[in-house]
C-alpha cells in the first residue's frame, strides 16, 4: 500500500513538473533562417532589415533579432527552418477570389497560341462534362494567335451546338459565345449596343459572338447562379491555391453582397485562413445599405470591408479602355466608359461621404484623368485636408496615363494600384494600341515612384496567374518568364527588388488600412510570413520567378506546407 502511494506521488510530481515547463514556455522561437522585412514607414526609401531569429506568441511577433534571442527566450519552443529564407507574407492588392475559384473548375484557355487549339480544348472539356447545361471557360487571348483577329461564334458552333458556350477573354472584358448563347439572349442584327458595351458585328451587321464589357451581361445574366454550396467549394479551392503561392492577404476587387456573406460565413466557421480585404462592387443593388452599415473589421482581422470598387472603363486588349484620342490601330475607336461620367461623380461623393475607400478601375488615359479630376473635386470640398492621402483612395491599374497626370497621384494623395505582369503580358500589343508617344505613360512604375507615389502591387488574378513571384520578377526585369526582351521592355521603368517587395508587403497593407497589423515582420504585428527555397536578394533577377514557397503562416498558424520538400 505504501508503495502504491509513493508511485502515485511520483507520477503526480512528474505531471506537475511537465505542467510547469509548459507554463514557463513562451511562444515559438523560429531559428536557422535568413529573414527579411522592411521598416514600417511611409517615407521612401524603405530600410531592409535582415534577421535570423523570430519569436511568435499567440499569433503575433514578440521579437526579431539574432542568436541573442535564444538565451533571452530559452523556454520557447524552438522551430528549425533549416537554413531557408523567411519573408513577410505577400499581399495581392488586386485579385478576384471568387473568379479564381470559378476559373479553377472551368476550362482554362490561358496561353493557347492559336484558335484551333483553343476550340479543341473547349470541345474536349464539353465532351468530358456532358452533365453541364452551360460550357464555361476563361483565358483566351487572340493577341497571341497568329492572325490576332477576334474569333467567331461559328468556330464554336462547329463543335458545340447543343448547349450555350460562354468563354471570357483573359482580361475579363470580353466574351466569346456560340450561336446557341446569342439566340438564348435574343441578340440579333437589330439588338442595340448597351451603354458601356459593344456587340462586335461582321460586315453584314451580324453578331460575331464577341461581346465587349457590358454587352457580356446580355448572355451572362442567363447563366444559372451557383448554389451556396458550390460557391463555398469554389471559395475554399481558391483559398488553398492562394496560400500555396505565398499570399497571406488579398484585396478582392469587386465582391457582391452575397460574396461578402460567403467571407463572413467562412470566417465564423474558422475556415478563413488568409486575410481578405474585400471591395464592394459598386454595381451591387445593396450598395447603399452596405455603406450605411459602415466599415466592417472582424475581431481577428481576417476580413475587412471598407472599400468600393468602381468600374471606369474596359481593357486594352479588347480596346475597351477609354482613350482621350482614338486607338492607334483602330482610328475610329476611343474605347468605352462602363460607368457614365455623371454616375462617377455621384458615386465618388456617396462612397467618400460614407467613409469608405474608393477604388476606381482605370486603364485608359481618359478614365485616369476623369478619376483624378473627380478626386480633385472631392478635395476642394474638404477644407480640412490639403490631400486625400488619409482616405487612401486608389486608382486600380493606372495603366495608360498622361505624363502630366502622373504627378497628380501624389499631389492628390491617390494610390496607384498596379499589376506588374500586365506589362509583360501586354507588351506584344500595347504600343500598337496607343502608339509611340502615349506608351511613355504606360505601365510607368518608375515615373510614379519618382513622382513621390508608392505602388500597391498585385496581379489581377485570374486575369494573370496568382503567383506573386511572377509579378516581382516582371517589376524588376520588365521581361517575361522566357527572358524576353533581352534588355527588358522599356527597362527604364523597372523597379528595384526592395521597391517591389515593398509594393507587395508594406505598401500593399497600407493601401488597405492593414498596415497596423500586417505587411512587415515587427513586434506587435501578426506573424504572417512565408518560407521560400531561395534568397531573392542573393540570386539573379532573371530567376526571381522560380522562387518556390515551402510554407505559409498566418497569425503563426501554418496554413500550407510543401510536401516532400
Amino acid at each position: 500500500m505504501m508503495k502504491n502511494t509513493r508511485t502515485i506521488g511520483l507520477a503526480a510530481g512528474l505531471i506537475c513538473g511537465l505542467m510547469t515547463q509548459v507554463a514557463i514556455a513562451q511562444g515559438q522561437l523560429y531559428h536557422n533562417f535568413t529573414g527579411y522585412t522592411l521598416a514600417a514607414k511611409e517615407s521612401s526609401p524603405a530600410d531592409l532589415h535582415s534577421f535570423t531569429h523570430m519569436l511568435v506568441e499567440d499569433g503575433r511577433i514578440v521579437a526579431i533579432g539574432n542568436a541573442d534571442l535564444e538565451s533571452e527566450y530559452s523556454d520557447a519552443e524552438r522551430i528549425n527552418l533549416h537554413g531557408k529564407t523567411l519573408l513577410p507574407g505577400l499581399i495581392d492588392s488586386h485579385g478576384h477570389i471568387h473568379g479564381l475559384g470559378e476559373n479553377l473548375i472551368q476550362v482554362d484557355l490561358r496561353g493557347l497560341n492559336n484558335r484551333t487549339a483553343t476550340v479543341a480544348k473547349v470541345a474536349n472539356y464539353a465532351d468530358a462534362n456532358l452533365e453541364l447545361d452551360w460550357v464555361l471557360g476563361r483565358g483566351w487571348n487572340q493577341e497571341i494567335w497568329p492572325t490576332r483577329d477576334y474569333p467567331n461564334r461559328t468556330d464554336l458552333d462547329d463543335v458545340i451546338n447543343d448547349r450555350p458556350v460562354f468563354l471570357v477573354r483573359v482580361d475579363a472584358h470580353a466574351a466569346w459565345v456560340n450561336s446557341h448563347a446569342l439566340e438564348l439572349a435574343g441578340i440579333d442584327n437589330d439588338t442595340p449596343d448597351p451603354d458601356g458595351g459593344q456587340i462586335i458585328r461582321d460586315r453584314d451587321g451580324r453578331a460575331t459572338g464577341i461581346l465587349i464589357d457590358t454587352a457580356m451581361e446580355l448572355v451572362r445574366d442567363l447563366i444559372p447562379q451557383p448554389t451556396e454550396e458550390m460557391r463555398m467549394q469554389s471559395l475554399e479551392l481558391a483559398q488553398q491555391h492562394i496560400l500555396e503561392r505565398g499570399l497571406t492577404q488579398v484585396f478582392d476587387a469587386g465582391a457582391s453582397a452575397e460574396q461578402l456573406d460567403d467571407y463572413r460565413h467562412l470566417n465564423e466557421q474558422g475556415e478563413l485562413k488568409m486575410r481578405v480585404n474585400a471591395m464592394i462592387a459598386s454595381t451591387d443593388p445593396s450598395l447603399t445599405d452596405l455603406l450605411n452599415a459602415g466599415v466592417y473589421q472582424s475581431d481577428n482581422d481576417r476580413l475587412r470591408i471598407g472599400n468600393v470598387k468602381m468600374y471606369g472603363d474596359g481593357a486594352l486588349g479588347s480596346r475597351g479602355a477609354r482613350m482621350i484620342e482614338p486607338y492607334s490601330d483602330d482610328t475610329e475607336n476611343y474605347g468605352l466608359l462602363i460607368t457614365p461620367e455623371e454616375r462617377v461623380r455621384s458615386l465618388f461623393e456617396q462612397i467618400h461621404g460614407a467613409g469608405f475607400q474608393i477604388s476606381y478601375h482605370a486603364i485608359g488615359d481618359y478614365s485616369n484623368t476623369l478619376a483624378l479630376d473627380e478626386f480633385a473635386r472631392l478635395l476642394e470640398q474638404d477644407e480640412s485636408q490639403d490631400s486625400l492621402a488619409p482616405y487612401r483612395h486608389r486608382i486600380e491599374h493606372a495603366q495608360i496615363v498622361q505624363l502630366d497626370d502622373i504627378p497628380r497621384f501624389h499631389q492628390l494623395g491617390i494610390i496607384p494600384s498596379m499589376q506588374p505582369t500586365h506589362a509583360t503580358s501586354d507588351m506584344n500589343m500595347a504600343e500598337d494600341r496607343v502608339g509611340s508617344e502615349r506608351i511613355a505613360g504606360a505601365y510607368a512604375w518608375r515615373r510614379f515612384i519618382d513622382a513621390g507615389s508608392y505602388i500597391a502591387g498585385g496581379s489581377d488574378f485570374p486575369v494573370e496567374l496568382v503567383n506573386p513571384f511572377y509579378g516581382i520578377h516582371a517589376a524588376v526585369t520588365r521581361q517575361d518568364r522566357e527572358g524576353q526582351p533581352v534588355e527588358g521592355w522599356y527597362p527604364d521603368q523597372a523597379l528595384t527588388l526592395v521597391e517591389t517587395i515593398r509594393s507587395f508587403t508594406l505598401d500593399a497593407a497600407h493601401a488597405g488600412f492593414a498596415d497596423s497589423y500586417s505587411g512587415t515582420l515587427e513586434p506587435g504585428k501578426y506573424a504572417d510570413f512565408i518560407v521560400v527555397d531561395r534568397d531573392p536578394f542573393n540570386i539573379k533577377s532573371k530567376d526571381l520567378w522560380r522562387t518556390r514557397v515551402l510554407a505559409t503562416y498566418v497569425a503563426g498558424e501554418r496554413v500550407f506546407e510543401q510536401q516532400n520538400r
